[in-house]
């Protein structure tokens, strides 16, 4: 069975497992037939090191160019990079600071970049109207006026998204501030950051070309890379680590966990601390979403190993019905150290739904055209629209609190819903999961919400007035047209 035909038998059917329904629609395919297809994920022999990002503070310059790196062991593929590598490298930035970062395009194509979960002034966004054309450059001057967290940023021109990204455009972002550095959390060579993606292949090359019906579903690749390397190891002391998590996916959803029984402790989330760890088994990622986790490696003897993994999440959502490992973590040194997981992080207040001066519900169940939800006419939509450049879809007062419901109680498929220029709270989601998962119980700016379920946000605007998006983050959706235009005035 061919790739494509595969993925359009198994797309994501109605009602997940999380759903809870008393019927299930099945793909027609079971997991004993995805064995050996091509969808199903291909783990390597986890025997080349883990690589880290470069780091940069203050300023940055972003090439956007081709390249050629290794990323399949002993193979080269053509990549888009901001550097050298598959990835840009870390910018780091504290409160209070302005980031200076230039972008040269010498790409053939449009292009910007978003600043994903910073909130920043309508022109310095990244919306997709404000692009460098090829041979062109943007300049950014970022002022940095949120709470220390694990942000990123990659492109975010409209109908090639999905493409930058995949191909290797994209970076962390990460903010320090006072009240987290008074925790003395695990830092330097204990503090690693983990970009999770995953990418199809032919032969050694990186191939980024869905049809019509993987645009509806996602680009699902074989090979899941961490850091830009398919299958890595980290060598690790019996040490406490702390691990900033990026589901950088186009589409692909993580069930995230550890083998032999050892737990995640989440302390921060999309924008920044919870107020108290919260320990895990696993925990769902969705694309765009971050997690900030402490892991505890102190009871393990050297020689030990032990995987990073995501684990099945559905039998009824083809990218749900198998668990693979990520990365692998080889304890080969003991350590002294005396850290404690601290029993507070920091202080969160909630927004009183009773401050919410509107509230705003988007159907994101709906497909436009295409027979059964599927063929070439069909798209995504909220609200039964898709996005045009201009138009205004929603306007909202700066200061204001509003209350935001996204609906896909009567969708087939998992949409992770961002909003550009604001942090939110969870308040509810009902059907599917019908809870508040430990990692939404922060701030946040992606929100995951699975088939049968509905998920309402409460959120202050900033000052900032202009143009802002919104949109799902599995890419080939928003690059289809799931996106729609709101200004704040």
């Amino acid at each position: 069975m061919k790739r494509r035909e595969f993925i359009k038998s198994s797309s994501l059917k109605a009602i997940t497992a999380f759903a809870g329904a008393s019927v299930f629609l099945k793909a027609c395919h079971t997991e004993e037939d995805m064995i050996g297809e091509p969808n199903w994920i291909v783990e390597g022999s986890f025997d080349r090191p883990l690589i880290i990002p470069s780091m940069t503070n203050g300023t940055a310059f972003l090439n956007a160019q081709l390249s050629t790196y290794e990323i399949l062991k002993g193979r080269s593929s053509a990549t888009l990079s901001y550097a050298n590598g598959l990835l840009g490298p870390t910018i780091r930035a504290r409160n209070g600071e302005i980031v200076n970062v230039s972008l040269q395009n010498n790409l053939s194509e449009e292009t910007n970049i978003h600043w994903h979960g910073i909130i920043l002034p309508e022109n310095m966004d990244g919306h997709p109207k404000d692009v460098a054309t090829a041979g062109g450059s943007l300049n950014y001057d970022l002022p940095i006026i949120q709470r220390a967290g694990t942000y990123w940023y990659h492109p975010h021109s409209h109908g090639s998204t999905a493409k930058q990204v995949f191909m290797g455009l994209a970076g962390l972002f990460i903010v320090n501030d006072d009240e987290e550095a008074a925790l003395n959390l695990p830092s330097g060579e204990f503090e690693i950051p983990i970009i999770i993606q995953d990418k199809h292949f032919e032969g050694s090359n990186l191939d980024y070309s869905p049809n019509d019906d993987e645009m509806m579903t996602g680009y699902l690749g074989e090979q899941i890379l961490v850091n830009g390397l398919h299958a890595p190891y980290v060598s690790v002391s019996s040490e406490w680590y702390r691990f900033r998590i990026l589901n950088g996916s186009t589409a692909r959803v993580y069930n995230l966990g550890l083998t032999g029984g050892i737990h995640l402790n989440v302390i921060g989330a999309d924008g920044g601390l919870l107020n108290t760890p919260e320990s895990v088994s696993s925990i769902l990622l969705g694309p765009g979403e971050r997690l900030d986790v402490l892991i505890d490696f102190s009871n393990l003897p050297v020689g030990k190993e032990i995987f990073l993994v995501s684990n099945r999440f559905s039998e009824y959502n083809v990218q749900g019905r198998q668990s693979f490992d990520l990365l692998k973590f080889k304890v080969d040194k003991t350590s002294t150290s005396s850290f404690t997981l601290p029993s507070s992080l920091s202080t969160i207040t909630s927004i009183n739904p009773n401050q919410a001066s509107n509230v705003r519900t988007f159907n994101i169940a709906k497909i436009l055209g295409g027979e059964g939800g599927h063929g070439g006419a069909a798209k995504h939509s909220i609200n039964g629209k898709t996005f045009e450049m201009e138009r205004v879809d929603e306007i909202v007062n700066a200061g204001s609190t509003e209350i935001w419901e996204f609906d896909n109680m009567l969708g087939e498929e998992i949409h992770p819903m961002h909003i550009h220029g604001v942090q939110f709270q969870v308040l509810e989601r009902t059907g599917g999961r019908n809870q508040i998962l430990a990692s939404e119980k922060a701030w946040k700016d992606t929100v995951l919400v699975m088939p049968g379920e509905k998920v309402r946000l409460i959120m202050t605007f900033p000052q900032y007035t202009g143009m802002f998006v919104f949109h799902c983050h599995n890419l080939e959706h928003e690059d289809d047209g799931m996106m729609l235009n709101y200004r704040i005035e």
